[in-house]
């Protein structure tokens, strides 16, 4: 993988050489540039060549958040503050971590393998055009989900639950539609307003429900459909 470009802004010095030096222990990244001037920052990024931002969010002249918020095209973010109550506006503009200060290194470590699976995530090598994860934002991170591990979606109002194989559930503010094009048709199946199916968990169709490990789930009118078709995408 090429290496990743990365850009740091941060009003206090000591931070900005913190993780600079941070990242001088990664060979796949490469620090372009630090600012401890956010609207400076921002004129930087408007090139558009960055692939991962530090940006701490308590700045004087403009919060991290709004300078985020402004990007037109946006690298991937990993927030750093001193402060644990920005939590939720990270979740809103899909952070991929959020470190606290004082920085440790391995809490940075964690945050950087994070942003570099999001990257080959959303930069695929040419030859590979199907995916086996996909990535959702869930308790204020970046979540990585096997394909393979999910037996159903439900939708919850506002939010999803991905059911897990292995018993767990994933809660993640998206609606149902905007999750269903992240997978692959051919494994997942859309059988109710409510629910999406991983084709290959489902192990009997009848009476216009879908019976997977340990429940049923009912298909509606508009997705009859699937109760006919399901053995021929198994």
């Amino acid at each position: 993988m090429q290496r990743l470009r990365c850009m740091a802004i941060d009003d206090e010095p000591l931070a900005l050489r913190l993780i600079a030096k941070y990242v001088l222990e990664f060979p796949a990244l490469q620090m372009v540039q630090t600012f401890d001037d956010a609207i400076s920052g921002a004129e930087y990024l408007k090139q558009g060549n960055i692939d991962i931002l530090f940006i701490d969010i308590n700045m004087p002249d403009i919060t991290g958040i709004e300078l985020v918020r402004s990007l037109e095209k946006r690298p991937i973010i990993i927030f750093t503050t001193a402060y644990k109550n920005f939590a939720f506006e990270g979740f809103e503009l899909e952070a991929v971590d959020y470190l606290l200060k004082p920085i440790d290194f391995k809490r940075f470590a964690r945050a950087v393998e994070k942003a570099m699976e999001y990257y080959r995530y959303k930069n695929p090598p040419a030859a590979d055009t199907t995916n086996e994860s996909i990535y959702v934002y869930s308790e204020y991170r970046m979540v990585k989900i096997d394909l393979a591990g999910i037996e159903y979606i439900e939708s919850m109002e506002d939010y999803i639950k991905i059911h897990l194989q292995n018993a767990k559930t994933i809660l993640t503010l998206m609606p149902l539609k905007k999750i269903l094009e992240k997978l692959p048709p051919q494994k997942f199946q859309r059988i109710h307003r409510s629910f999406i199916v991983s084709v290959s968990k489902v192990k009997a169709v009848r009476n216009r429900k879908v019976q997977l490990e340990h429940i049923e789930l009912p298909i509606s009118d508009t997705y009859i459909d699937f109760a006919r078709n399901w053995m021929k995408l198994k």
